[in-house]
């Protein structure tokens, strides 16, 4: 089966693509949608520059509600990372509303996941929206820690992906990761001089 990647762009890098003509980069593409944070207050103020999600479909609730118990979301995390927490926090308080099972998952497993998506691996948290009885089947729904609202837009995108909506509308739907993540941890080896 063929997969394809579309990097959809959003903020500086929008621009850049659509005035100059010339490819974006994958590395470009990722500076621009990933911000590595270490701190709360960090965190904070990129959550401060996302968009908030404020329309809802009419069968909003009773989608979360309804299928929330044949989905489970899985998502990585790291010690002392921020966004980790934040986003651990925000899907416990839709599952527990939803009835929505949530745990984590390790790094190797998260790599693994992002590798047969073709997905660049960006760091924790990245969070994963499965069926219960389908451990291949899987869709990500957040990269970084993201608004609860935004959150819950990609849960109910992704159980309708994975109940029969085109995929494409999803997608589409699904775009606007905010891709805030855990800072990678500094070296901190000496180096032994000659």
């Amino acid at each position: 089966m063929k997969r394809h990647v579309v990097w959809i762009l959003f903020g500086p890098l929008a621009g850049i693509a659509s005035a100059s003509a010339q490819p974006v980069t994958r590395e470009q593409a990722m500076r621009a949608a990933i911000h590595p944070v270490a701190t709360q207050a960090e965190m904070r103020a990129w959550l401060a520059r996302v968009p908030v999600t404020r329309n809802w479909p009419p069968d909003f609730a009773e989608t979360m509600k309804g299928q929330g118990p044949a989905f489970i979301v899985e998502m990585s995390t790291a010690p002392g990372c921020v966004p980790c927490a934040d986003l651990w926090a925000r899907l416990c308080a839709l599952g527990h509303r939803y009835g929505w099972k949530v745990r984590t998952i390790s790094g190797q497993e998260a790599m693994l996941r992002s590798g047969r998506l073709g997905l660049p691996w960006v760091g924790h948290p990245v969070a994963w929206v499965r069926p219960v009885s389908d451990a291949n089947r899987v869709i990500p729904v957040a990269i970084g820690t993201d608004h609860g609202t935004n959150v819950a837009r990609n849960l109910y995108l992704a159980a309708k992906m994975l109940t029969g909506v085109k995929p494409a509308v999803g997608v589409r739907g699904m775009s606007k990761f905010t891709g805030i993540v855990g800072a990678s941890p500094r070296s901190s080896t000496n180096r032994a001089q000659d």
